[in-house]
């Protein structure tokens, strides 16, 4: 009853992979589709295009898959509200049970976290999350974590796992895995984890294990992205957060606006109130 998950590019499966997935129980799929216009893709340096993710989804309904998941990026440079209003429609065309959208993230050391002209705009960011939010909504899809939403009945059973802290091995080049309180990664480039593995070692790239405080700390953080939100007890000064918190039955829940802003939310966490909650 376990639910395993393939993460694919677009242009690099086709239906004898997808169905040779399905023969080894995979039964699920997430698609690193990012954006549906050739341009944005490009400014992305994504190798597939629309058409790829056209025939790779048919292809995994014509293997069996029922779940799978699009992966939407919104921000890169040269992308217009338009052009993400366009992507979102393409990928509700597709009728996915599960969406995910992640705002474009420049990180140090990468050839666009040096390039600030491809930083994207704070506000900007802000618009196409709106515009990601409602149309999914009034298309039927509940959010479930800040970045994702699912219709009814097929939320990412991997993806709570991960919010509610609990334990997963991961296999494959940068995976992450958490075990018995400690979290490790595997090394990043695919040659070097074929050649690791291959020599019969170990292929972590490095671990790191959280005290006690800290795990608390990061386990309240991760559940107030989710629709689950924490307990309302579990900030100093509620009252504070104005517009950024709605409180449910003594469940302290994100807002929209909220949801923008949850690392400021999460920095309002009373650290004397977190070992009482879990």
């Amino acid at each position: 009853d376990a639910e395993v998950t393939v993460e694919c590019n677009p242009d690099s499966v086709d239906p004898v992979k997808l169905l040779a997935y399905r023969a080894a129980g995979v039964n699920r799929c997430s698609f690193g589709v990012q954006s549906l216009r050739p341009h944005v893709l490009a400014a992305l340096g994504r190798t597939h295009d629309p058409h790829g993710v056209t025939r790779a989804v048919s292809a995994a309904r014509a293997a069996g898959f029922e779940r799978f998941n699009l992966d939407l990026i919104y921000g890169a440079v040269g992308e217009s509200l338009d052009d993400w209003r366009a992507t979102l429609d393409a990928a509700l065309a597709f009728e996915p049970p599960h969406v995910s959208a992640y705002a474009l993230t420049p990180e140090p050391g990468t050839p666009l976290g040096e390039d600030r002209a491809r930083h994207p705009d704070d506000d900007v960011l802000a618009s196409r999350y709106h515009l990601v939010d409602r149309r999914l909504t009034e298309a039927g899809y509940a959010w479930e974590e800040i970045s994702n939403w699912a219709r009814p009945g097929h939320e990412a059973r991997h993806n709570w796992l991960y919010w509610a802290e609990g334990e997963y091995a991961g296999v494959g080049c940068a995976a992450h895995s958490h075990l018995s309180g400690t979290r490790s990664w595997n090394v990043r480039t695919p040659q070097r984890y074929i050649d690791v593995v291959a020599r019969g070692e170990v292929p972590a790239a490095g671990e790191e294990t959280l005290d006690a405080p800290a795990r608390r700390f990061e386990a309240l953080t991760l559940l107030l992205r989710t629709r689950l939100g924490v307990p309302s007890d579990s900030f100093g000064d509620i009252e504070a957060l104005g517009d950024l918190i709605d409180v449910h039955r003594d469940r302290a829940v994100l807002t929209l606006r909220g949801r923008l802003l949850a690392n400021q939310v999460s920095a309002a966490l009373d650290d004397g109130a977190l070992g009482a909650h879990l």
